[in-house]
């Protein structure tokens, strides 16, 4: 399984999903479904957007869980 760990990422950063939204330009809705790994997949762009705005990689923000 691969889930997106942005939950894990925003509290070691200190964020709210209001302070993601403003670095990043992603919109409300996008983040807290993200946020809740309730997406079950993430464009291109929104993750190049992630990881610009908090300063991580790809891999900072993926997990892969084997079943």
């Amino acid at each position: 399984m691969i889930r997106l760990s942005l939950d894990r990422v925003m509290k070691e950063k200190n964020l709210t999903q209001k302070e993601i939204i403003e670095l990043t330009g992603i919109s409300r809705n996008t983040v807290k479904a993200l946020a809740a790994n309730a997406s079950t997949r993430i464009d291109f762009p929104t993750l190049d957007a992630l990881c610009k705005g908090l300063g991580v990689t790809p891999s900072d923000l993926i997990e892969y869980f084997p079943d």
